[in-house]
């Protein structure tokens, strides 16, 4: 092993069908994140907690989805299916950034719902926007210490060859596959990390809403009940969409893993999921589509006025 040649590129064999639907994929999740973004920046009622955690949420779907899917679009047009060492590093750093950031971003917004719920008359007070930014910026802290962790370990491995992955993009598992080493410490790591990241704020989430959950059981008004369960759905949803394949991705055995499997996983989690989160988002809250309504009434009032 001292005398091993360091591979400078590896070749990601990628999805190889249903380009143009990833094509549509990656367009509808940008102009769905960024017009909630829009939408919570320029509408003075949606300037709550809420809504703050929610375009950070499409802030960073923009970035899981700009990351992967444009690379893995040019290399189903291209013939040579590489990418760089140091692309492939970054490509691995920047995607767990983001998934990590995300899951402690999801137990932010529970806790937000939490208090909304279970303390509404101090709803205000504990929720102020300097506790707001901190929750933000603690998310994204964690998501990039986490992703500083697996990328070092990663990195110290030697890669000799082969230097195909099954993948279509830098995965950490798939990358792994790959060293001429043993790999036992870091596949010890990813657990480790996987049950603090992950799993942690899981059952985090879990236990918050089982407070909630009680909390909108007492209410007598039946009304009350559902608007109060409305206003969690959302958010229900995108836990379980996402963590549900963040689990099976990575708290499995090794023995278990199936390539396709892990594809279609990731790209669920990675594509999929970025795409229908503002969907689920807007199609539930009256809110959002109000003011996406008055946005784009305002944008044809004002094209209006411009012709005349």
């Amino acid at each position: 092993m001292l005398n091993y040649t360091q591979v400078e590129e590896f070749i990601l064999l990628g999805l190889t069908n249903l380009p143009n639907i990833q094509i549509i994929l990656f367009i509808i999740s940008l102009k769905g994140n960024i017009a909630i973004i829009i939408i919570c920046r320029i509408n003075s009622t949606l300037h709550t907690p809420m809504y703050f955690f929610l375009s950070h949420l499409s802030f960073l779907d923009i970035w899981h989805t700009s990351v992967i899917v444009p690379v893995m679009l040019i290399h189903f047009l291209s013939i040579k299916k590489s990418i760089s060492f140091a692309g492939c590093a970054s490509q691995m750093f920047i995607h767990l950034s983001l998934g990590g950031t995300e899951c402690y971003l999801l137990l932010s917004m529970a806790y937000d719902r939490y208090v909304a719920i279970c303390a509404p008359l101090h709803y205000t007070t504990i929720m102020h926007p300097g506790l707001c930014i901190k929750m933000a910026a603690g998310s994204w802290i964690g998501g990039i210490l986490n992703s500083v962790i697996h990328t070092v370990f990663a990195l110290q491995l030697p890669f000799c060859g082969p230097n195909v992955i099954n993948h279509f993009f830098c995965e950490v598992p798939s990358v792994l596959e790959l060293a001429c080493a043993d790999t036992s410490v870091n596949k010890t790591v990813i657990f480790f990390f996987a049950m603090l990241v992950v799993m942690g704020p899981f059952f985090l989430i879990l236990i918050t809403y089982g407070y909630i959950i009680s909390s909108i059981l007492k209410i007598s008004t039946s009304v009350v009940q559902r608007k109060a369960f409305s206003t969690c759905a959302s958010h229900i949803i995108v836990v379980f969409l996402f963590y549900g394949t963040i689990i099976f991705m990575y708290m499995r055995p090794g023995s278990t893993h199936v390539v396709n499997q892990d594809k279609m996983a990731s790209l669920f989690y990675s594509v999929i999921a970025p795409m229908l989160n503002p969907l689920i988002y807007t199609l539930r809250n009256k809110d959002v589509i109000g003011a996406f309504m008055d946005l784009t009434r305002r944008t044809i009032v004002s094209d209006k006025g411009y012709g005349h």
